[in-house]
C-alpha cells in the first residue's frame, strides 16, 4: 500500500470541497423544479445546502492557496496562466453564488445561478487540466 502523505490529504480536501461546491450546485439545480411546487421547500433546501456549500468553498480557497504555495514554483508559464484562469473562475463562482443567494427576482436567481454553476464548472475543468 502507498504511504499517505500530506500532499494526498491536501489534494483530497481540495477535491472533496470541489465535489460539494460544484456537484451540490448541479444537484440542487436539478432538484429545484421537482420541489418548487411544495410551499417553502425550495428555500429550506437552499438554506441547508448553503450550510454545507459555503464551508466547502472556504476549504477550496484555503487548500487552493496551500496548493499554490506547494507547487506553483515548479509551474511553467503555461501552467501559471492556467492556474490564474482557474483562480479567476473560482472567485467568479463564489461571487455569483453570493449574488444568487441575495437575488430577489426570478431573473436574478436564474442568471446568477447559471453564472455560478458555469464558472464553477470552468474552475473545475482548469483544475483538472492542472492535475
Amino acid at each position: 500500500m502507498l504511504a499517505i502523505t500530506v500532499e494526498n490529504m491536501r489534494v483530497f480536501l481540495h477535491v472533496l470541497a470541489a465535489t460539494i461546491w460544484v456537484g451540490g450546485q448541479i444537484t440542487l439545480g436539478a432538484l429545484v423544479p421537482a420541489i418548487r411546487g411544495f410551499d417553502g421547500v425550495t428555500k429550506v433546501a437552499a438554506r441547508r445546502f448553503n450550510q454545507v456549500a459555503w464551508p466547502a468553498f472556504a476549504v477550496l480557497l484555503l487548500t487552493g492557496v496551500w496548493n499554490m504555495l506547494e507547487v506553483s514554483d515548479h509551474y511553467s508559464d503555461a501552467q501559471s496562466t492556467t492556474l490564474h484562469v482557474k483562480m479567476g473562475f473560482a472567485i467568479l463562482s463564489g461571487v455569483a453564488a453570493f449574488l444568487h443567494s441575495r437575488a430577489t427576482s426570478k431573473a436574478g436567481l436564474a442568471a446568477w445561478g447559471a453564472i455560478g454553476v458555469v464558472t464553477a464548472l470552468l474552475a473545475l475543468f482548469f483544475g483538472v487540466q492542472l492535475g
